[in-house]
């Protein structure tokens, strides 16, 4: 285990470091020597917040460093989580100028992805092999090591990319570690290292190290039970709170998160720094850029001395140089929460006086937005276009971000309501299911058109499916959606029934009677597009005459459209893609349905859609199945239930059923098997609640 205990001269409250924790440091240490012998590693630590987890990545930077390593950076920020790639741009931006030497599309995707040039959206994995490329060559001048800090901050795309090179680190010197809370699911099956609390004695300890005066017995075994042995929290309680209040009886609310209490110590903290060096921690938590020439020039706008960093630095809030950076984000956190309203409209608007609209014009028109007071159509229509620009490079959630705040600063009412709706839709696309139809309630109120009204008629029809949230049929939506779109976008209509064919399908006798007829009459009563039919074309003709005409007089048109199908673009595969799964099991082809399957889960992967994995997942996982594939099948379930969870999306476990059922795992299944019949019914699967009952009994 790890402790920290004071070093020198044993005082209370001295100097800490760290003298345990010797299974992580061995793990540690064979990593490093690992990649110095010239093995490619990578490991993700984790471990619940404050447990010492960027202690040890302090740990491997040192002896890594001291071992002639070069060693990079990356720490997660939470305001910079909805920017695409800015975590990307961290780890590489010391080593850029090496990117001349990479391929050419490579080198092209890189440079766009980081706003360097002008270009459609980066290929995903392209990214990925540029940034693996990249620490090729800087580990060929020397051993490169990569410590990626506070990983669920960084935004999701600088994610992707570095789980895709860290499951190709092979001959080259390279190092990519990372700690998490909870690792997502671009980290999955990585090596791991759990890191746990400190054990009574070792946290005993600890506390002790960290008073400047004897505490009672009582209370010292009280903040010890109630903290786990977190190492943060033992630290930072202490913190602020008098010998006297220690020894009085000092307690933690029992009920409390453990993220509560040590906000609240780095709080007070915050409170006996004087006004300006309180005022100066509060813009540099504002922006995590941690470049100070930025910090500096927007404290000089604000009238705040370079003196006043000193008393930060004295505390051990902050540091200054080479870089901002706070001991720990909950002190980020807690200094930008201490602001008041005015305060940080006054520290944003500093910050975005100082940054340069050309170089970075997102997260000035992001300080912006948070420095107007009302409405603001200039600030509005500057997030508009750094949503635009965010969606270029595949940062879903950053424009989602943009629009939802573009609508709160839109006066005309018009205009407010189709922000709404474009923020509500991205909103949607990101897995944000309960936030989405927020949105969608406020534009309701709004005074809509009619292509205005089909389209949130069929966000609620898209979010109730997608997510079993809300009490409305999500067929009916997504028909009446289909109906009002067909005298404005015939090819959005036909996305949009073929979607209610799939609701109405999936809810089984509760979609009500002729609900699914009804669909399929009027798709098949629609204009025949011009030219030759496409993909959505013969999938939507031949699924309706399936159910109109029966198997056989469909059958040709499925065909043809499963041949359309093996190379739909991304954006189809997002809009309608779910649903080719229909057609190969119509067909019963399950190679021809993995292979399609397979494709369209690596592209929702690499475009970052939270809304659409799980059920791209759950289908390849089946055709997985019954290929025979049991390893394959396992892994995916366990990501689609992963990203299901983390989007409260509330799909019946039926592909898990499958498989446990497939594999005679029958005490397993029945336990399972009426709760998840309960889940499919309430959120209108009854097909799926049929298909688990069958497969039970396989």
């Amino acid at each position: 285990m790890s402790v920290y205990v004071p070093r020198g001269d044993g005082r209370r409250g001295g100097a800490t470091g760290l003298t345990a924790r010797e299974s992580e440091r061995a793990v540690l240490d064979l990593l490093a020597e690992t990649v110095r012998a010239g093995q490619g590693q990578a490991l993700v630590i984790h471990g619940d917040a404050g447990v010492g987890k960027t202690v040890l990545l302090e740990y491997l930077a040192r002896r890594a460093a001291d071992a002639g390593c070069r060693v990079v950076r990356v720490v997660g920020a939470q305001p910079e989580m909805e920017l695409a790639f800015a975590g990307l741009h961290q780890l590489c931006a010391p080593v850029l100028d090496r990117a001349q030497r990479l391929p050419l599309p490579q080198r092209d995707a890189l440079r766009i992805a980081f706003g360097l040039a002008e270009g459609p959206a980066p290929d995903r994995f392209l990214v990925g092999l540029a940034v693996l490329s990249l620490m090729s060559l800087v580990a060929r001048e020397c051993p490169l090591i990569c410590v990626i800090d506070d990983e669920p901050w960084l935004d999701r795309a600088s994610v992707q990319a570095l789980g895709f090179a860290a499951r190709r680190l092979a001959g080259d010197p390279v190092g990519l570690v990372f700690a998490a809370r909870e690792p997502g699911a671009e980290l999955t099956g990585l090596p791991d290292l759990a890191v746990a609390g400190l054990q009574a004695e070792d946290a005993r300890a600890l506390l002790e190290g960290a008073l400047v005066a004897p505490l009672d017995a009582r209370v010292r075994d009280l903040i010890v039970a109630e903290t786990r042995g977190n190492p943060l929290a033992l630290l930072e309680l202490p913190r602020g709170l008098s010998p006297a209040e220690l020894a009085g009886g000092f307690g933690l609310p029992t009920a409390a998160p453990l993220a509560g209490p040590i906000k609240d110590s780095f709080t007070r903290q915050l409170d006996a720094l004087p006004g300006q060096t309180r005022r100066l921690i509060q813009l540099a938590a504002a922006d995590p850029s941690g470049d100070p020439s930025l910090l500096w020039r927007a404290s000089g706008r604000l009238g705040i001395p370079v003196q006043a960093a000193a008393a930060a630095e004295e505390a051990g809030l902050a540091e200054f140089a080479p870089r901002v950076r706070f001991r720990h984000p909950l002190a980020r956190s807690a200094a930008y929460q201490s602001a008041s309203y005015r305060d940080l409209r006054q520290i944003h608007a500093a910050l975005a006086e100082v940054t340069d609209p050309i170089l970075d014009p997102d997260r000035r028109a992001w300080h912006r937005a948070h420095a107007v007071v009302g409405p603001d159509e200039e600030v509005a229509a500057e997030l508009e276009s750094s949503a635009g620009r965010a969606q270029g490079r595949g940062g879903l959630a950053a424009a989602a971000a943009f629009l939802r705040r573009a609508a709160e600063l839109t006066a005309d009412r018009a205009r407010h309501a189709e922000r709404m709706l474009a923020a509500a839709e991205a909103t949607m696309r990101v897995g944000a299911f309960g936030m989405a139809l927020d949105l969608l309630a406020i534009a309701e109120h709004a005074p809509l058109d009619d292509l205005q009204s089909a389209r949130l008629n069929l966000l609620r029809g898209h979010i109730a499916f997608a997510s079993g949230l809300g009490s409305d049929a999500p067929e009916q939506l997504l028909l009446r959606a289909a109906r009002q779109l067909e005298p404005f976008d015939l090819d959005l209509a036909r996305q949009t029934y073929l979607t209610a064919w799939g609701a109405a399908v999936s809810a089984g006798t509760l979609a009500g009677d002729g609900i699914l007829e009804e669909i399929c009459r009027c798709v098949l009563a629609l204009p025949l597009s011009p030219g030759t039919p496409r993909p959505l074309d013969l999938l939507l003709d031949g699924l309706a005459r399936l159910i109109t005409e029966g198997r056989a007089a469909a059958t040709p048109a499925l065909q043809r459209a499963a041949k359309a199908l093996i190379s739909v673009p991304v954006e189809d595969v997002l809009r309608w893609g779910w649903m080719t799964a229909a057609l190969f099991t119509a067909m019963w082809d399950y190679e021809a349905s993995r292979a399609v399957a397979a494709r369209q889960v690596q592209l929702v992967r690499d475009a970052g859609v939270l809304s659409e994995p799980p059920i791209h997942l759950m289908e390849l996982a089946l055709a997985s199945m019954w290929m025979g594939d049991f390893a394959a099948a396992a892994a995916l379930i366990a990501e689609a239930d992963s990203v299901a969870a983390a989007i409260g999306s509330r799909f019946a476990p039926f592909a898990a059923l499958t498989f446990k059922a497939l594999q005679g795992r029958e005490a397993e299944v029945f336990p399972l098997l009426a709760s998840a019949i309960e889940l499919a019914e309430a959120g209108r699967q009854q097909l799926a609640a049929l298909d688990v009952s069958w497969r039970s009994r396989l």
